[in-house]
């Protein structure tokens, strides 16, 4: 996964007029298909009337899609998921819906009408303080024998972003499972390799 990625806390909008057409674009929080398939629904019922629901959307995981719903191919969906890859923002519905006002744009003017409308909505969408950052995760785990079974929660200690998962006990093993806020050099994982290394004379970090 990336560093430096944003994720949606709460639903926000940004509407604007161009050439008598009026888009309205929303940003919804959404994980998975699930969710963005009952969204768009709801704005699709809510919104009938308007001509076209043009969507972008991605997940944490690395997946994304657009759909230009009707307008030409690469005008409306893709522009916006570019605004979306920009701004790193994942687990995050757009939906910019069109009311024809009977002047075309013509395909620069698309292009630039939905990326103005995805751009607004996530310069909204800060200003609001809806955008959180999402942190990126590495897991790894600790063995050591029973009776040393609180020494890897000492280690850990120094380190107070790292999370305890839980601790099992494998015949004369006790194995503690933790996660840790990845470093784009790797510097944390390194450190605690090292503390680990030096407190248990000689013991390894097994990493997920």
């Amino acid at each position: 996964m990336l560093e430096g990625m944003q994720r949606l806390t709460a639903p926000c909008a940004h509407r604007f007029r161009e050439k008598a057409s009026v888009f309205l674009t929303e940003l919804h929080p959404a994980a998975d298909a699930a969710e963005r398939e009952a969204i768009l629904a709801r704005l699709r019922k809510r919104d009938f009337d308007a001509n076209h629901h043009c969507t972008a959307w991605r997940e944490q995981g690395g997946a994304q899609g657009a759909d230009d719903d009707g307008e030409p191919s690469g005008t409306a969906g893709p522009p916006m998921l570019r605004v979306l890859e920009g701004d790193g923002l994942v687990d995050v519905l757009a939906v910019c819906i069109r009311w024809f006002g009977g002047t075309k744009l013509g395909t620069g003017g698309l292009v630039r009408a939905y990326t103005e409308g995805v751009q607004g909505a996530v310069a909204l969408a800060r200003e609001q303080g809806l955008l959180e950052t999402v942190r990126s995760w590495r897991q790894g785990s600790i063995a050591v024998r029973q009776d040393q079974a609180h020494l890897p929660f000492s280690v850990l200690g120094a380190f107070p972003e790292a999370e305890i998962l839980g601790q099992d006990f494998e015949g004369s093993e006790a194995v503690l499972r933790f996660r840790l806020p990845r470093t784009p050099d790797g510097g944390r994982e390194a450190a605690l390799e090292a503390l680990w290394l030096e407190r248990s004379r000689g013991g390894r970090v097994d990493w997920d």
